[in-house]
């Protein structure tokens, strides 16, 4: 049959993983056995809940034997569900899982960061092509009469031939390497299962040549031999206090393919009128489809220890996608089906706890601000969708949220801000725009920082969205800088005469602006900056305006800021004797603009700009 090639991702994938991965090629032992514990779970959920197969005989098992000499060879066998003709095709020539060229474009060619990223994606069968350079895969799907045979170098692609298997099952031979040969030993196996798959809830076998020394101290053969040599026991279904944290690194790195142990786990069992058992993890580092619509879920659920799906977005909520793990139910039926998990009472008690048990770990770890830092740069932004959607643990999620601000160079809780606030300070504030640097340089922050008032610096484009699902935290207001009312709070009293004689420059301004601007004022909140733009209370800020553009929600006319200007400030008292000057035109949109440019937003009218300026600086030469 003639050979078909390999989708372009799966060959991009193949050279990377050989590349990459070499110094970790033993976890190729692991990638193949948890595959085929999988298709072991698939078939006894079928036994469990399919009239047709529950009569069946299952015996699930998974069988490593090995070929040492001049051919060695590596062969581990399954009896789980088996895979069609079309699956061996889908499954082992294209990568069906979503986001995988956004992926790859990740990779750099650095080996150490490029394993991090291939070991979040999960390398799964192709890591096999580490230690061989021909792998066979004989298969018969259960229900199926024919049994099918996919042979591969891993180079020129592969072909598909039927094939003679009277057992249900998959069988994976691989002709070992020299980079391989060392796996065609009784020993290294025993030691990788032991160390990757022990916990793998159906029994592993290893056969091998049984060997003795007779009296003269030669070696005989006894012939082949066959035990079991894992423990068969989910992991999960033990107790805490006597597993140790290796143990939890390892079970982790062959659950989630990661290549990192994992950056912390929680690990609880409820007993009494609900009865389920999790263990989740939390990974070092975000896997690369994790803000994608279409990303894969890390949990799996089980029903007394039998698979249930791995594929279902119901079981946490979406703001704990991050999240890789287990949920183990006695309560669920086992032919509970996703519609019904959705609107399930047990499900969404068990769901509830679950995301307490997180946040009650996650509340433990920002108690180390350093180790929380590392976490909240991570996954910090799902936090903040957390805080924007899921109404029942809001509070607590609310006091996750970290902020950079005026007054500290790490980040800060809203609890760290009040509990160091000044004594007459009513409300939080805070500020948004597009970067850290530019927000500590906005003229919005000088009476604040006169005042020695601590300002939260908020320069993620989603924090607006976010702080305004939080308008009070310990019974104080979060008010916007950005926005024309937070300066009031602590305006002092004007100086009228100033104000009268100010006025011709605003009706002036004003005219010359015309509908750019929704008012011009004079300000009491700048001390150094001739103006800066707010936002009117009740409109959307800048910061706003240019992300809903971007998103394509900004079909409206864009909505007018307000233009204070420094009542104090030598370029607007000057202005005083300049109303019906030429210049002044120019000089009235140039503080218009530049207050812009410092909010971050894009000018119109670039060209003008630059010509305004460039008028002004010639005529003060």
């Amino acid at each position: 049959m003639a050979q078909k090639p390999f989708q372009t991702e799966v060959s991009q994938l193949l050279k990377l993983i050989i590349h990459s991965l070499y110094s970790h090629k033993e976890i190729f032992l692991r990638e193949l056995i948890s595959n085929s514990s999988d298709a072991l779970d698939k078939l006894r959920y079928l036994t469990l809940t399919k009239d047709e197969y529950k009569s069946m005989k299952f015996e699930p098992k998974v069988s490593i034997d090995f070929v040492e000499g001049d051919n060695p060879s590596l062969t581990i066998t399954d009896t789980g569900i088996g895979m069609s003709k079309k699956e061996l095709e889908d499954n082992l020539g294209t990568i069906a899982r979503s986001g995988t060229k956004n992926f790859l474009s990740k990779l750099s060619g650095d080996a150490k960061k490029d394993s991090q990223l291939i070991g979040q994606f999960g390398v799964g069968f192709y890591s096999s092509f580490m230690v061989a350079d021909k792998v066979e895969v004989a298969s018969k799907k259960v229900g199926n009469k024919e049994a099918w045979r996919w042979v591969s170098d891993g180079q020129t692609g592969f072909e598909i031939k039927k094939d003679v298997k009277k057992e249900i099952g998959t069988s994976i031979t691989m002709h070992l390497n020299d980079e391989g040969k060392e796996f065609a030993s009784r020993w290294r196996i025993e030691s990788l299962v032991k160390k990757y798959s022990d916990h793998i809830d159906s029994p592993i076998f290893l056969t091998y040549e049984d060997t003795e020394y007779d009296k003269d101290g030669k070696e005989k053969s006894k012939g082949l031999k066959t035990e079991q040599i894992n423990d068969a026991k989910a992991f999960w279904t033990r107790s805490k206090t006597e597993i140790k944290k290796k143990e939890y690194n390892e079970f982790y790195k062959g659950f989630s393919s990661d290549m990192d142990d994992p950056f912390d786990w929680v690990h609880f069992r409820a007993e009494g009128n609900l009865e389920f058992v999790i263990l989740f993890f939390i990974p070092k580092k975000a896997s690369p489809d994790i803000f994608r619509a279409d990303y894969q879920s890390g949990v799996k659920l089980y029903v007394n220890r039998v698979f249930i799906t791995d594929d279902d977005k119901e079981l946490l909520p979406p703001w704990l996608r991050f999240v890789k793990g287990i949920i183990d139910s006695s309560d669920l039926p086992l032919n509970v089906s996703r519609e019904i998990l959705q609107q399930n009472r047990v499900m969404a008690k068990i769901k509830s706890n679950s995301v307490k048990k997180i946040l009650d770990r996650l509340k433990t770890i920002a108690g180390n601000k350093e180790k929380y830092a590392e976490f909240y740069g991570e996954y910090g932004r799902l936090i903040k969708e957390g805080v924007y959607q899921d109404f029942e643990h809001k509070d607590a999620l609310t006091e996750l949220l970290r902020f950079k601000s005026t007054k500290d160079d790490g980040l800060v809780s809203l609890r760290e801000y009040v509990d160091r606030m000044r004594e007459d300070q009513k409300s939080i504030y805070y500020i948004t725009g597009q970067n850290q640097v530019s927000l500590k340089n906005s003229p919005l922050l000088e009476m604040y920082q006169k005042k020695d008032v601590e300002v939260l610096l908020l320069d993620d484009e989603i924090d607006e969205i976010i702080i305004s699902s939080v308008p009070k935290y310990d019974e104080k207001d979060l008010k916007s800088v950005n926005r024309s009312g937070a300066a009031d709070d602590f305006s002092e009293e004007s100086d009228k005469d100033v104000e009268k004689s100010l006025q011709p420059v605003i009706k002036k301004i004003k005219k010359v602006l015309g509908d750019k601007v929704k008012d011009v004022k004079l300000s009491n909140r700048l001390s150094d900056s001739p103006s800066c733009i707010v936002a009117d209370e009740n409109d959307p800020t800048a910061q706003m305006q240019e992300m809903m553009k971007s998103m394509g929600q900004m079909d409206m006319p864009a909505i007018k800021p307000i233009l204070e200007i420094n009542p104090t400030h030598d370029i607007v008292v000057k202005m005083k004797e300049k109303t019906k000057q030429k210049s002044f035109d120019s000089i009235a949109l140039l503080l218009f603009e530049q207050a812009l440019i410092q909010e971050g937003v894009k000018l119109e009218d670039t060209s003008g700009f630059v010509a305004r300026l460039n008028k002004v600086i010639s005529d003060t030469l």
